[in-house]
C-alpha cells in the first residue's frame, strides 16, 4: 500500500473525529485478519472476554494484544501501510502500534455498546491517536458505529462504562472525568455520523470521539479488527481504574515518553 490520504480525509477526521477510508485494505490483509480471528476464536488468550450475561444464548466476544503470538496481525500492522496511513491523519512523524482488538457480535448478539469514548481506557496520554476499525463483513448504516461529531475537541474527559451492563467504573468520579451524559435524550443536539461499511473499508476515529453501537441483528457474524496507533506526543498515563489493555509501568513514568518499550512498537519513524 503507497497510496496518501486526501486532504479532505484527514480534514474530516480532525474536524470530526472520524472518517471512513473506502477500499483501503485489499483481500490478502482482510484474509490475513480473518486468520486472526479464527485463531482467536479458536485459542483465546487469557485477556479473552465474552460481554454477554451468563445467561444468554448468543455472544459478543473480544480479545486483544495477542499480536505478538499471532503473525497475521504482526503483518497486518507492520507491513500493510496502515501505519502511514495513521501517520497522515494523526499528523505525527513517527507512528507506534498500541495494540489490536478484536470484536465479534455473534448473529442475535442484541448487546449493545454503550456510548463512551476510549482514551480513559487506556494508559496513554496524547492528542496524536487513531484507532482504524475494519469489518471483515459488511455492516449496513443501522447496525453500524455512531459518532457524535467533534466530541474529541469538547476537552472533556468520561469515566469508562462497562460493555456488559453499561455502568460506569465509578460513580462519583471528580478531578477531570466526569460521567457519560445521557447522550441518547439529548441526540438531536448532535451531529450524529456513521457508515455503512463493506470488507476493506476502514473507519477511523479518535481515542476521544464518542461512539456507540446497536446489537447485531444480522443474520451473519460481525466480525471487527481495530489496530490502534499512537503518535509524537504519547505518554505513559495512570487511570483511578483498571487500564485497558492492563499494563503496568514497567519502568515507564507517569507524563514520561515511551522510549524503546517493546509494548509500544515503532512502526513509523
Amino acid at each position: 500500500m503507497t497510496s496518501t490520504l486526501a486532504p479532505s480525509d484527514i480534514d474530516t477526521f480532525r474536524r470530526d473525529g472520524a472518517v471512513v477510508l473506502r477500499g483501503a485494505l485489499d483481500a490478502a490483509w482482510l484474509q490475513l485478519l480473518a486468520d486472526g480471528v479464527e485463531h482467536n476464536r479458536t485459542n483465546p488468550s487469557d485477556w479473552s472476554h465474552w460481554y454477554t450475561r451468563s445467561d444468554e444464548a448468543v455472544g459478543f466476544w473480544t480479545d486483544y494484544v495477542t499480536w505478538p503470538e499471532v503473525e497475521p496481525y504482526r503483518r497486518v500492522a507492520f507491513e500493510s501501510g496502515l501505519a502511514a496511513l495513521a501517520g497522515e491523519l494523526m499528523g505525527s512523524e513517527s507512528v507506534r502500534f498500541f495494540h489490536e482488538h478484536v470484536l465479534v457480535k455473534e448473529p442475535g448478539a442484541v448487546e449493545r455498546t454503550p456510548w463512551h469514548h476510549d482514551q480513559p481506557y487506556y494508559c496513554i496520554d496524547g492528542d496524536q491517536n487513531v484507532s482504524m476499525w475494519i469489518a471483515l463483513d459488511p455492516v449496513p448504516e443501522e447496525t453500524a458505529m455512531r459518532f457524535i461529531a467533534g466530541s474529541h475537541r469538547w476537552g472533556r474527559w468520561f469515566v469508562p462504562r462497562m460493555f456488559v451492563d453499561s455502568t460506569p467504573y465509578v460513580a462519583d468520579p471528580g478531578g477531570r472525568y466526569e460521567l457519560v451524559p445521557d447522550l441518547d435524550a439529548e441526540i438531536e443536539d448532535h451531529k450524529v455520523i456513521g457508515f455503512a461499511v463493506e470488507p476493506g473499508d476502514v473507519v477511523c476515529f479518535h481515542y476521544r470521539t464518542l461512539h456507540d453501537a446497536p446489537g447485531n441483528t444480522l443474520a451473519s457474524r460481525r466480525r471487527a479488527v481495530s489496530l490502534r496507533w499512537i503518535g509524537d506526543d504519547a505518554v505513559f498515563a495512570e487511570r483511578p481504574w483498571p487500564v485497558s489493555p492492563p499494563y503496568e509501568a514497567d519502568g515507564l513514568v507517569v507524563g514520561g515518553p515511551l522510549g524503546d518499550d517493546s509494548r509500544f512498537p515503532l512502526v513509523v519513524g
